[in-house]
């Protein structure tokens, strides 16, 4: 009998002109929690996924059980006892919570000739199931009524569901609130007692570090190592993951803000529960961080100042000049990016190729004789950012959705880049980004504030904010409730300002 549960040997795996998987492996214990780390591109979801069977192999073998097996595809997995929670989440939002659980595997009824979906048994085991995982939702409630956190729990609700001895997590907190997180972590206990073997994919270290036994680390397609949690600290882990030291999570800023260039006045939401008589300014070649718990309607500002959303009141100017902002075309033109919270979502464009990502928001300037494109130019532009922002792509033809996170957050700042905006809104630039990616991203934000131009940056991490604003601007249910020095700014006054309810 196999002390593993399953084991992945001499995994390969190429797309063209990339080698993903170079002779990886893993190996996993029953009633652990296997933490799999490494940067964005490192070849962590790749290699789930070939666990999965999303992807097939090019070599290498699983062993399951102690017996070599083949995963035939996700279905396969699922029947074998391998579940996988993906960091992208892909719901039917207009289909019950229970419909999205049994998706794919719904419980059926023969009525003489005919078969039918037995949605009474459906949904009896929906509701058990959620139980289990102490989730109070009602299994038969459209899965579009809840957050982005509580499908991702229903999500984990699933896996659940299929009773598996293998659960893959990728990137299951992203989304999570500390509640919800402490939730998660419990759920998490309860399957390994009962013997379950977990992959936990996180870039959070304490998280790994508090709920992990095993980690193993990859870096560039390769197995680095499998080294007990216990053994390891924070600074270890980011030395093996990036073969190099960090010593400074953050970039030295020689950013000097100067006048008042962006300035809002009592903006306020059509929605009466969402931003009301927000005001504040940005200067030239200032970072403005924004803090604030779930709830505090930062991204609903954000994207009110953009034209994504309605507002009944408020002004917003620029170097003194009012602007009529109604739709995002409008922000465009007047000198405003927005790189949005979500990049899956509202994004990227994941089938088209980097170069249609670099340059959809540009393309008036690439015209010729008004109504032909110059592939040319275009060319031009993404071969500069790729070289500029070191995007890791074999070709600017290469489909943006098969780069890693922090490649296509770049591709997204590349593209309004093109632009040459003075206000740039990034909202949680680095959400599921590795830390080595996270630092070249902070090194383009203090570049951009060097070159003069204005920053709000939006985060739900408390030291990225410390560590990247020059000013912190915090909200709480809609509203501004203070602002904090950078220099002067600490977890204890944040949090202050941050649960100042009315």
């Amino acid at each position: 009998m196999s002390e593993y549960r399953l084991e992945m040997k001499g995994v390969v795996k190429t797309f063209p002109g990339v080698k993903a998987l170079d002779h990886a492996q893993l190996s996993l214990r029953p009633g652990t929690v296997h933490a799999l780390m490494g940067e964005n591109g490192a070849g962590k979801s790749t290699l789930m996924k070939c666990m999965f069977g999303i992807y097939h192999m090019d070599e290498g073998e699983i062993y399951y059980e102690g017996e070599k097996t083949e995963i035939k595809g996700p279905l396969d997995a699922l029947h074998k006892g391998i579940a996988m929670v993906h960091q992208e989440l892909q719901p039917i939002p207009e289909r019950s919570i229970g419909e999205n659980i049994y998706v794919g595997r719904y419980p059926i009824r023969h009525v003489g000739p005919l078969t039918f979906i037995d949605h009474q048994k459906m949904y009896e085991d929906a509701a058990r199931v959620l139980e289990e995982v102490h989730l109070p939702f009602d299994p038969r409630a459209k899965l579009g009524s809840l957050s982005v956190s509580q499908m991702q729990l229903v999500e984990i609700a699933k896996a659940v569901s299929a009773d598996c001895k293998v659960l893959i997590l990728d990137e299951p907190t992203s989304s999570l609130t500390s509640k919800e997180v402490e939730a998660l972590f419990g759920i998490i206990d309860e399957l390994r007692a009962k013997g379950v073997s977990i992959v936990y994919i996180s870039h959070k270290m304490d998280e790994i570090l508090r709920i992990s036994d095993e980690v193993t680390i990859m870096r560039d397609g390769q197995y680095i190592g499998t080294w007990a949690a216990s053994e390891l600290t924070t600074d270890m882990i980011i030395t093996k993951m990036v073969g190099r030291e960090l010593n400074d999570l953050y970039p030295m800023r020689t950013n000097e803000p100067g006048e008042i260039v962006f300035e809002v006045k009592d903006f306020t939401s059509i929605n009466p529960k969402s931003f009301r008589n927000v005001s504040f300014h940005v200067r030239k070649g200032e970072i403005l961080g924004v803090a604030g718990l779930v709830g505090a309607q930062r991204t609903e500002l954000m994207e009110g100042l953009f034209g994504l959303r309605c507002h009944t009141s408020g002004s917003i100017s620029y170097r003194g000049q009012e602007l009529k902002i109604n739709r995002p075309a409008d922000a465009i033109k007047n000198g405003i990016a927005m790189l949005t919270e979500d990049r899956r979502a509202t994004g990227i464009m994941g089938v088209l190729s980097i170069a249609d990502n670099v340059s959809i928001a540009s393309l008036n300037k690439y015209l010729m004789g008004g109504c032909l494109l110059d592939d040319n130019k275009i060319e031009q532009l993404v071969q500069d950012n790729v070289a500029k922002m070191s995007i890791k792509t074999p070709s600017s033809k290469t489909q943006i959705q098969s780069l890693s996170g922090g490649n296509q957050q770049k591709v997204l700042i590349s593209r309004w880049l093109a632009n040459d905006p003075d206000v740039f809104i990034l909202d949680e630039p680095t959400r599921g980004i590795d830390v080595g990616a996270k630092y070249e991203i902070y090194c383009i934000i203090a570049d951009l504030a060097k070159q003069g131009k204005s920053i709000i940056l939006i985060s739900s991490e408390m030291g990225e904010l410390i560590g990247m604003s020059d000013r912190i601007m915090v909200m709480c249910d809609g509203r501004c409730t203070g602002f904090i020095d950078g220099a002067e700014a600490n977890q204890e006054n944040i949090m202050e300002l941050a649960t100042r309810f009315e």
